[in-house]
């Protein structure tokens, strides 16, 4: 297990940690900030960001430590590191929960007046000095994904020790512990099969998953022995609670090139048609793997989509409106 000791700078998490080191057995001190220099020095200058939290190789490396270490020290890790942007949590702790790992998310908060006089003006670990009004603008910003996320635990007039008590107590009780879905990294290239289905303003609709960045359609990996079409039946049933009546018709077929660390593999989008209003009322999502769902139009699923998979859907559309299908390689259609 991992207990992520979120919050804004100044809120206690680094005393708190080591105060929790002495109220949880075998607990070790886990700073993914400590990473950072290192892969720094290792990029080339062009690469590298004036945060690392911003590098994708430090949030993958914070995972891959992570599970190393547990398998050095029983556990659990403390890590207190400030992790304010909603997509960095999806795929820090999906990736941690594809290895199992669990994740007791606490947010130690406190008011305005104790940041102010805790977080001086300075160096920010991970990157150059940011403005204070600044930092604490990010975290008002977040607060509300944070509260709904996290257990919150109020620092304000707490010393460390009272704080880390706290905490403990709440680690004892299994707060703070997101369900997400434990999906296995995959281990050679796969074959995916997504759904769109749209609704009355012609609008697709898009999911936002728990384990990973961006937003994404309906649909997820085909299993050993079954049919592409009917495994995105069976992930619109499993996502959304819908049940469609009919076999839905491929739009395109994406072949995705290896990038590693990923394998690649084939990507398949099929017309689930329209969803009338008194049926989208029904949409039930699992908890677990998704948080939320809209209909969106192009350019709206142009800020929620990841580039690659709004390239997708963008020749989807196309192969709807002119009633064919679309081969793609690297999102780029071909033998057309």
């Amino acid at each position: 297990m991992i207990v992520w000791l979120n919050g804004a700078s100044g809120a206690g998490k680094t005393t708190t940690a080591h105060e929790l080191l002495d109220l949880l057995p075998g607990s070790t001190l886990y700073d993914p900030e400590l990473l950072g220099p290192g892969l720094r020095s290792m990029l080339p200058p062009d690469r590298a960001a004036d945060d690392v939290r911003e590098l994708r190789s430090w949030r993958r490396l914070l995972a891959d430590g992570a599970a190393a270490l547990l398998t050095e020290v029983p556990g659990p890790l403390i890590t207190p590191v400030s992790l304010l942007r909603q997509d960095h949590r999806d795929e820090i702790f999906g990736a941690l929960a594809a290895r199992r790992i669990p994740v007791c998310h606490v947010l130690l908060h406190c008011d305005a007046a104790t940041l102010r006089a805790r977080a001086p003006e300075g160096e920010q670990p991970g990157g150059p000095a940011e403005p204070e009004h600044a930092r604490r603008a990010a975290y008002e910003a977040a607060l509300p994904w944070l509260t709904a996320d996290a257990h919150t635990v109020d620092t304000t007039g707490r010393t460390p020790a009272d704080v880390a008590a706290l905490v403990a107590e709440a680690v004892g009780k299994g707060a703070g512990l997101p369900g997400i879905v434990q999906t296995p990294e995959p281990t050679a290239e796969t074959l995916a099969a997504g759904v769109l289905l749209f609704d009355e303003d012609d609008r697709v609709l898009l999911v936002d998953p728990t384990y990973k960045p961006g937003w994404e359609f309906p649909g997820g990996i085909v299993e050993h022995g079954e049919p592409p079409a009917r495994a995105g039946m069976r992930e619109v049933a499993e996502e959304l609670g819908i049940e469609l009546a009919a076999v839905p018709r491929l739009l395109l077929v994406d072949w995705e090139p290896p990038r590693p660390p990923g394998f690649g593999g084939l990507r398949l989008l099929f017309d689930g048609g329209v969803l009338p209003a008194p049926r989208a009322a029904e949409v039930l999502l699992p908890a677990a793997e998704l948080r939320g769902w809209r209909f969106a139009t192009e350019s709206e699923a142009a800020g929620l989509l990841p580039p690659v998979r709004h390239r997708r859907l963008t020749w989807a559309l196309r192969a709807r409106e002119r009633g064919t299908t679309l081969n793609l390689e690297g999102g780029v259609p071909v033998g057309v």
